[in-house]
């Protein structure tokens, strides 16, 4: 059943005109509008686009024809049924070949003209059905297309996280993937200082100059603290942003925070220039990219701690050694000092000795050898 479809007739014959508009077609709820020139039935058509348009082929002035020529040119949807007498079916193909849709042949009884009309308008409403679900299709297929461009960023940071080690190319990737996922123009991190509760600027992308000189600075954006204190991730846009400094930079921005446990280590802050809510999704995917920020920074404290036992160990291991040089040092030159005069006497230069006084001081020696020797060993092992 018609449901209000506007239909413009285009007609100089009032009797065909008044069968097909005002006995046909406006009993049965159709919204009829009649016309009788070419000329006026464009500018009427191109202001406003009717469902349907009903034109007689052989208008004075400006034809049939002539009008269809017009409409196409005019990029006019609306389908068109021509209206012909009885022998014009030559110019009927004429008429199909510049764009109409259907052709009704003078006379004609009522029932046909209602068939007809209803035949183009389902039509067209199938032609409109495909449209839609095309537009549908493409538009779920670039969803889709956009949701595995922002899987394969968030795996391809996750990797990073666990691969790389430079910390200034990692906080990079991170906010240009960031830059992506968000639909934003621009985004800076802040990390907090070691000792304090003071947030300063350690990367940035998009930033305008005035701001991205305060590298390493304090940066007062005016709702960073706000998110610092509460640990909640924080989107406005619109009005509600205006009232804070970060409004000179763009209309809509957020600020998730970056955690270990309950702890706000860190701000990252994402800003677009038009005023566009950052959608649930978009949230998420910040949040994302917030804890892999987290995760580097743990991974970052664990390298400088293994370095720095590394390094503590390297120091101990030198100063060991360097004892046990030193010892080795010591217990040489305490038995050469010992051995010598026992070697003197042994020569019996001083004096004679006795057989016992002899093996005796033999003994002392060879002791006082293996000793030595037993230290050099020792040492060397512990090494």
């Amino acid at each position: 059943m018609p449901t209000g479809e506007r239909v413009l007739i285009v007609d100089n014959d009032p009797d065909s005109a008044d069968l097909i508009g005002r006995q046909a077609l406006q009993p049965l709820g159709y919204k009829v509008t009649m016309m009788a020139e070419a000329g006026s039935a464009i500018k009427f058509a191109v202001q406003t686009p009717p469902d349907l348009i009903i034109a007689n082929i052989n208008l004075p002035g400006l034809s049939g024809k002539d009008l269809l020529a017009a409409l196409s040119s005019q990029n006019i949807k609306s389908p068109v049924i021509v209206l012909a007498e009885k022998g014009q079916e030559h110019d009927a193909i004429q008429a199909f070949r510049l764009g109409a849709t259907d052709v009704m042949f003078w006379p004609l009884r009522d029932a046909e003209v209602v068939s007809i009309v209803e035949r183009a308008l389902r039509q067209t409403q199938e032609a409109r059905e495909r449209q839609k679900l095309d537009r549908q299709l493409k538009a779920t297929n670039n969803e889709l297309q956009k949701r595995l461009r922002d899987m394969t960023t968030i795996l391809s940071i996750a990797k990073a996280v666990t691969s790389v080690t430079d910390q200034r190319y990692l906080f990079d990737r991170i906010l240009e993937s960031a830059v992506q996922l968000g639909e934003a123009d621009m985004c800076w991190l802040m990390l907090r200082e070691d000792k304090g509760n003071v947030f300063l600027l350690r990367a940035q992308r998009g930033l305008p100059a005035v701001w991205s000189k305060k590298m390493n600075m304090q940066l007062d954006d005016g709702i960073s603290s706000l998110v610092a204190l509460s640990g909640e991730s924080l989107f406005m846009n619109g009005s509600p942003l205006q009232k804070f400094k970060i409004a000179s930079l763009g209309k809509s921005a957020g600020v998730v925070p970056i955690k270990i446990k309950n702890e706000v280590i860190g701000l990252m802050i994402v800003v677009r220039k038009n005023d566009i809510e950052f959608s649930r999704d978009a949230q998420t995917m910040l949040e994302a990219m917030a804890d892999y920020a987290s995760i580097s920074l743990v991974n970052a404290r664990l390298f400088r701690a293994i370095e720095q036992t590394a390094e503590n160990a390297r120091v101990g291991e030198k100063n060991r050694y360097a004892s046990l040089g030193a010892l080795r040092k010591t217990i040489r030159d305490e038995v050469d000092a010992a051995v010598y005069p026992l070697n003197l006497v042994l020569t019996e230069m001083p004096g004679t000795l006795t057989p016992d006084q002899k093996k005796a001081l033999e003994t002392v020696r060879a002791a006082l050898q293996r000793l030595a020797h037993s230290s050099e060993n020792t040492i060397t092992t512990l090494k």
